[in-house]
This record gives structure tokens, sequence and C-alpha cells, in this order.
């Protein structure tokens, strides 16, 4: 269905040149092909990576005044100088991107507010640039000896690439690098404890935005047949982001709804204002502005959202049935010590956390962390997986160090986790949640996912990812959205997500917590399974039934240190125990 809809689009905006309309139309859906090109890069990078940037337009400059300049003093051909106005941005970019996306919080809309300014600033004072003048008398787009001129014949171009961009994009959010992209914006710790490098695919994001309206900018120059900085201002860039907001900040579809009416609703009231009014102004962004507020209040996803709700619902198709499976991690031998914690020490200031604990984990072999409230045990998962840094002590991996590793590294080494709190992409299916956790054991990137040359190993991951949420009893739930499970089956959907990286150590914090009294039965064969093929697991968990016919070892904390470590029945037996739960000894 969606093909279908998206080919006959396609057909309508291509053909539409060759339709008895007017010129005038002709000219504002080149408008509209040009703004969606910036808006489907803010839809990638504010909608799906959760980045916001009001320095787009200064991107779309700088492929238009490079497409400008070199159209006007070289003899280049259009496609050399859109090379070259698209290797300026992604230097800019990368550049830009590496300074401020290491911000967060209300630090990098303002930074990217600065650097638009001042990209801004830069061309209306250059005077090789023409200064505020510009530059003029660029010549028409001429493609392989034809002219296409600056309407009718420049409009499918517009539109190939637009269609193209919006293509490309449905591609790689539907892939590894798309994955891992749109987990961005539900933070850091989970991406990273899944082995993605947070800070790249946030680089990767921002540089392809970039491009995008560089792309944008190089049309721009020879439709307009002249460049000025005023295009490329940062009101300019607010409006783009106006534009991604109306139309569905988080819908690549919504890049074109919100385009189109910007564009058509912006030209009318510039005439219909000043008749109502009775005189000339810029009316049109004060209405913009109280229809923003409202779509934000009454329709936060975007007019698009409206539109989705007719769209039937699709299911990824199951073709995977009979792959190869992914390849698995050699498990280490029964007894061989795998984890050493060694005198470990947190401090938050004056706060000690976690005050020189130690234990080790051997092979196949399950150990239990308990403790009350408070007692430091969440903690100490962080600093065994990277994300706290420690303040003292050390974490060896199979005799190897691995204090002061980021998590994705310590991940990739075959160590997975859970959350206390649950951490998932509400918005994806809970396939795809799975499927992130298989994301180090494949290798695709952005241009194979573009080119759809992954399939194979998605095909394999989808399989991997199926076998594991069949593992933990959820089988039935793989195309449900992962934000509309319960939290029982959320946290089942966590652990089928840890398994699908293959661990040789799987650490659960509060694995059972939320789960009705047969989900933990089923939980706990599970991991009895686990266990006899060899992987070992910590865990941290509140339910002493739970824990007691479960782990072989037993380490209890108090005030974030070692009160004992015994087996379940030692510790069953300890007054210091008893103690420290009940607040007595009798």
């Amino acid at each position: 269905m969606a093909r279908r809809v998206f080919a006959a689009f396609a057909v309508l905006m291509m053909g539409l040149p060759l339709l008895p309309v007017p010129d005038f139309w002709i000219t504002q859906s080149i408008y509209i092909g040009l703004y969606t090109l910036v808006v489907l890069g803010l839809v990638l990078l504010t909608g799906v990576a959760g980045l916001i940037s009001f320095g787009q337009a200064a991107f779309v400059g700088i492929g238009a005044y490079t497409a400008a300049y070199l159209a006007t003093q070289t003899a280049l051909p259009p496609l050399a100088t859109l090379a070259i106005g698209l290797g300026l941005a992604a230097g800019a970019a990368f550049v830009l991107g590496a300074i401020t996306l290491r911000m967060s919080g209300h630090y990098l809309p303002l930074a990217t507010i600065a650097w638009g300014l001042a990209l801004n600033y830069t061309m209306a004072n250059l005077e090789w640039l023409g200064k505020y003048d510009g530059i003029l008398g660029i010549p028409a787009m001429s493609l392989f000896g034809v002219d296409l001129g600056t309407g009718r014949g420049l409009h499918p171009l517009v539109w190939a690439i637009a269609l193209l961009a919006a293509l490309a994009l449905i591609r790689l959010l539907d892939s590894r690098p798309g994955r891992a992209i749109r987990a961005l914006k539900s933070g850091s710790t989970m991406a990273e404890a899944m082995g993605i490098s947070t800070f790249r695919y946030k680089l990767t994001a921002f540089v392809l935005a970039a491009l995008l309206a560089a792309l944008s900018g190089w049309l721009f120059a020879h439709f307009q047949r002249s460049v000025s900085p005023a295009p490329f201002a940062i009101g300019k860039g607010i409006e783009y982001l106006f534009m991604a907001v109306l139309g569905g900040i988080g819908h690549v579809w919504g890049a074109f709804l919100g385009a189109g009416v910007v564009r058509v609703v912006e030209d009318q009231l510039q005439v219909l204002l000043p008749r109502l009014i009775g005189t000339s102004g810029n009316f049109e962004t004060i209405v913009f502005g109280i229809v923003l507020v409202a779509v934000l209040k009454y329709a936060p996803e975007g007019l698009w959202s409206f539109v989705g709700r007719w769209r039937p619902t699709s299911r990824r198709v199951r073709d995977w049935e009979g792959v190869t499976p992914l390849a698995r991690r050699d498990k280490p031998a029964g007894g061989q010590r795998l984890l050493e914690v060694d005198a470990v020490r947190k401090q938050f200031g004056g706060l000690v956390a976690v005050n020189d604990v130690s234990f080790a984990v051997d092979a196949a072999q399950i150990v239990a962390l308990i403790g009350p409230n408070g007692a430091g045990k969440s903690t100490t998962f962080n600093l065994v997986t990277g994300v706290l840094p420690l303040t003292a002590g050390a974490v060896r991996w199979r005799g190897q160090s691995i204090g002061g590793l980021p998590s994705r590294a310590i991940a990739r080494l075959g160590i997975s986790r859970t959350f206390q709190h649950v951490k998932m992409i509400p918005e994806m299916t809970v396939l795809e949640n799975v499927a992130l956790g298989g994301y180090g054991r494949t290798r695709a990137g952005v241009a194979q996912a573009v080119l759809r040359l992954d399939r194979a190993e998605e095909r394999r991951l989808f399989a991997e990812a199926e076998a594991q949420l069949a593992r933990v009893g959820m089988a039935e739930q793989v195309h449900e959205l992962a934000g509309n499970l319960p939290l029982g089956s959320q946290r089942l959907m966590e652990i089928a997500r840890a398994l699908a990286s293959d661990p040789a150590l799987l650490l659960l914090d509060e694995p059972a917590a939320g789960l009705r009294h047969h989900e933990k039965q089923a939980l706990a064969t599970v991991l009895r399974q686990l266990k006899g093929e060899g992987m070992s697991l910590l865990l941290v968990e509140h339910d002493m039934d739970f824990v007691m016919g479960l782990a072989d070892r037993v380490v209890v904390m108090e005030f974030g240190t070692r009160l004992m470590e015994g087996t379940p029945a030692e510790v069953q037996a300890s007054p210091a125990v008893r103690a420290a739960y009940l607040g007595t000894e009798h």
C-alpha cells in the first residue's frame, strides 16, 4: 500500500510540469521541494535523534554560495560545484558537530544559533561573495547538455532529488545505523550499553542533515539565479524547524506536508492579511507563531499524525526463515574466573555510595547482589559496566582491566545488561528493540543501508531477535510497539535484547520486578537454561524467594559496603543479614 502511494505521488510531482497548470504553481512546487530537503534533515536530526538545530539555513547558504561563486567565476559543470559544495558543508558540519554535539540540554540549541549567526555574517561580509548584495547572474542549470532553465525544466530534478532523499531516509531508519540513531533520543546509557558509539551517530546525523541542506542550497542558487545572505539567516533556520514541527517532526512524510503547508499559507497570508488589516507588514509571522503554539498544544506530533490515523498498520515481512544464524562468541569453560570486582569505590562529593566492595563471578555461575534499598547495588552495576567511572579499585574481565573503559567497549567484550528502570525506544516494535541488542554482531553502515545492501544481514539479525523473544516467552508480541507493553513484558523484552548481544556475562538489574508469579517461574527457568549453556549471570533482586532458588553465590551489601558473601543457605542463616533487612537480629 505504502509503495503504491509513494509511486503515485512521485509520478504526480514528476509529471506536474506536463500538466496545464500555471507557472506560479510550478514555482511554488519547486520551493516546496527545496524546503522539504532541508526539513528532511531536521526530521533525522531533531525528530529522530533528538538534537535541536536552529542553524540549518547556514548549511543551505554554504551550498548556495559555493554553487553561485563557482558557476560565475569558473567553468566547472554543475555536478562539480555540487560535489565541492557538499564537501564544504560536510567539513563545516564535522568541525561544528565535533565541538557542539558534546553539549546537552539548552546549550546545544544555543550553540546552533551562535554558529548559524556566525556563518551568515561571514557570508554577508566577504568582499568576494558580494557582501550584502550577494552574487548575481548565476547561469541556469544545465546537465549533460540539457538546459533545465528555472521553471518547468528544473522542477523534475528538484522533486526527483527530494523523493530520493525521502526514500534514502526511510531506508536508513529501517537499518542497523538507523536504529542506533533512533536510540539517541532516549539518552546515551542504553545505547552505549548495546555497544553503540552515541557521539559517532550524533555526528553522522548532523553531517547528513547538513548535506541535505547544502543540496537544497545548490538547487536554490540555480533556481533563483542569484544569492544573498538574507535567505540563510537565523530566521530562516527557525522557519525550517517550524515546518518540521508543523508537519510532524518524527515523520519523513511530515517534511513534505510541513513544507507545503507553510509555503502555500505564507504566500496566501501575504496577500490576504494586508487587505484585512488595511496596512502592509510581515503579519504572517504573527499568525505562524499562534499556529505553532496551537500545534504544540493540540497536535504535538504534527499534522502528519492526523494523516497517520488513516494509514493501515504495517508489519515487518517475516522473511528470515532458514537464514544462517549470526556468529556466536566462544563461551568460557566452566569454573574459569570471568569477572573480578576488586575493592571498588564510588564517591559523589562527600557521599560514598560504594565503599571498597569486592566479589567475583566464575563461568557458568549465577551470583546475586542483594541488600536493602540504597545499599549501592545498582551503582556497583554501573561501575562494572562503565556507566560510572571508578573512584578507586579495579574491575577485571578475564584478567584484563576494564575500569575506565566506556560502556560500549565493555559491551563488545561480552558483558550485557538490563536496567533497574526499563530503558527502551517506545516508538519501535518489540522486535526492533531486541534487534538493537545485536548491534555489535553486525557491521552494515549508512551507505549499505541506503543502497539496501544490508538486507541479508538484517534478516539474520531479526531471526536472532525473534529467537531471543521466543526464549523469554514473547514470541506472540514481536510486532507490538514497545511503549504499549506492560512493565513485566518490558522487562522480559530488555532481557531478550541483552541476550541478542550473545554475552558471556549477563547483568540483570531487578529482572523479576513487575512480573507475576508464573512469569517469575518462567524467567527462572530461562536463567537456569542460560547457565546450563555456559553463560554467567550477575543479578540484583529484591525477591528473596526468586534469588535463593536460583543463585549459586549471594553477595549482601549494606550502606555501600559488602556485608557478607556465601551460599543462599549461609546468607539466609546469617543474623547480620536479618538485621540489615529487618533492623534487628531477632
